[in-house]
């Protein structure tokens, strides 16, 4: 996997909070049955390459099972810098919490629920799951597979108080192929020209903590994956004990089937009563 020299990761502020739900009434609550106390509310981190829309249809189905679910907009400037973002939007929920993240969403989930007692599982979503002072970037590079670095232009971006930084854009032309090979050709485009270009310096630095080892874990396998490899997708869930399920899926599997990672997700919820 190509990915250019570090830039120096700059700390963003996250514009966050979309798609939340209240729970949802009774008549959508029978996936959740068995629960005597609050439902814990699912957080949606997104990865790289994708925005937060990425989750709709998994949303609608979370919250036809009754549960409060919030997908945040993902800076993609910087692990520790994006972690922090995430931990502010989790600082205004009350209650448990079931953490999701795909792609590189999963090392920000792994960082940002080092320490917080609310949080109960973490979802992995052909997501990173690193362990501390390992990057998105050699994880990725760990095994033969991912043809991400031949599709990505590098474009600069400027720094808050001068320089620039380099960020990563899928090409268009190359984006279906790429990363949604099994989403219907024009929903692909769409989610091509909305995609959201992620800082090298987010997928090059280095983890510092890894939630996942003190908190249950969930993995989902995409086995069509171009993205990552999913023989580090394997590699990974198996070294976090991660309770694993494999699905024939491009990377955008929570785009192309999002009634799998539905289930994924539920089965991870209902496991923290």
């Amino acid at each position: 996997m190509f990915v250019p020299k570090t830039i120096t990761a700059v700390a963003l502020t996250a514009a966050l909070a979309s798609l939340t739900a209240a729970t949802a009434p009774a008549s959508g609550a029978a996936e959740g049955r068995g629960y005597t106390g609050p439902k814990p509310t699912i957080v949606l981190v997104h990865g790289a390459f994708a925005d937060a829309s990425s989750w709709s249809g998994t949303v609608k189905r979370l919250q036809r099972a009754g549960y409060p679910v919030v997908a945040i907009a993902n800076p993609l400037r910087g692990l520790a810098a994006d972690a922090a973002a995430l931990r502010a939007v989790l600082a205004g929920i009350d209650g448990p919490l079931v953490l999701v993240g795909h792609s590189y969403g999963g090392a920000v989930i792994s960082s940002a629920a080092t320490g917080d007692l609310r949080v109960k599982a973490l979802v992995y979503i052909a997501a990173f799951t690193p362990d501390k002072g390992e990057s998105a970037a050699e994880l990725a590079a760990k095994f033969p597979g991912s043809t991400l670095g031949e599709t990505v232009n590098p474009m600069p971006y400027p720094l808050p108080g001068g320089g620039t930084g380099t960020e990563l854009v899928i090409d268009q032309a190359k984006y279906p192929r790429q990363f949604a090979a099994d989403v219907p050709v024009t929903e692909a485009a769409v989610l091509a020209a909305t995609q959201r270009p992620v800082a090298t310096a987010a997928l090059e630095e280095k983890a510092a903590s890894a939630a996942w080892k003190t908190v249950p874990s969930w993995a989902l396998v995409a086995t069509e994956d171009r993205n990552i490899p999913p023989a580090a997708e394997r590699w990974m869930a198996r070294r976090a004990g991660s309770r694993i399920t494999e699905v024939t899926a491009s990377h955008a599997v929570p785009v192309s089937r999002p009634g799998v990672v539905a289930s994924v997700i539920l089965d991870a919820a209902r496991s923290t009563r």
